[in-house]
């Protein structure tokens, strides 16, 4: 069976690759735990200066995999009853906070949902032309998580994401980066090699130097309880999700017609 995370190490920089190209890179708790597991031993390797994730074929990763089916979890039976935060929420508490090396994420496709809650939470985001972004939470009755909340809004500020989310928007590469949502547009033929260009290009300079400014830029963005504003944000997609709204938002999506709202 092929591994669902590739990782691949030149130099002092550590690529990981989402591997379910048959099924878009949808995540599996296999492959969102992987991420999470992936980023954490990177965190404490001196070895790895700089991160890249990226996904396989053409897409970086079409959100949660709805087919189900995958119980994996790394944690003990103890602790997964005692946890409330989940691979969703780890995104980005792990690779912003607990990870203090540059991450850059290669967006080589279609972002969706937590996909794209994925892509937000790396510092850096360099995406193919082609590539789409939406949230997709509002088409489901749902609302964000995975940090995509924080880490939207602190990207292209409060408005620009109200729009994003209330509207259902899909994004290009080039309006992805006019949004601010990402720092740079490639050929998608070129976002491969962009990728690793620019995390050689960055691991160029002292580990501590690029250590010292994720910590010192992230205090000075974040300004925020980040779990417990992630623990407000899996409650509100909780509530969300066990409306009557949010049934009917699912049946309509399957059935491909406009769903019916009550407010109930």
């Amino acid at each position: 069976m092929a591994q669902v995370l590739v990782s691949e190490q030149e130099g002092h920089v550590l690529t990981l690759r989402l591997n379910r190209p048959e099924k878009k890179n949808a995540l599996s708790n296999e492959l969102a735990w992987g991420v999470v597991e992936a980023v954490e031993a990177a965190a404490r390797d001196d070895s790895v200066w700089v991160i890249g994730i990226t996904g396989t074929d053409d897409a970086f990763c079409a959100g949660l995999d709805l087919s189900g089916g995958d119980d994996y979890s790394p944690l003990t039976e103890q602790d997964n009853q005692l946890d409330d935060v989940g691979w969703v929420g780890r995104f980005a508490l792990v690779l912003r906070e607990v990870c203090d090396k540059p991450i850059v994420a290669g967006v080589n496709g279609v972002a969706v949902g937590a996909g794209l809650s994925l892509a937000m939470a790396a510092d850096m985001r360099i995406v193919a032309r082609s590539a789409r972004l939406m949230a997709g939470y509002t088409r489901i009755g749902g609302s964000p998580d995975g940090g995509l909340s924080w880490t939207l809004s602190q990207a292209i500020g409060y408005e620009q994401a109200m729009r994003f989310m209330l509207e259902n928007r899909t994004v290009l590469g080039e309006e992805a980066v006019a949004l601010g949502m990402a720092g740079e547009v490639v050929d998608d033929d070129r976002l491969a090699s962009r990728l690793q260009e620019y995390c050689q290009q960055i691991a160029s300079w002292s580990p501590l130097t690029l250590r010292l400014a994720k910590r010192t830029i992230g205090r000075a963005a974040g300004l925020v309880d980040l779990e417990s504003h992630l623990r407000y944000e899996l409650a509100n997609i909780r509530r969300a999700f066990s409306s009557q709204d949010a049934q009917e938002a699912r049946k309509a999506f399957f059935e491909k017609r406009a769903p019916v709202f009550r407010g109930r």
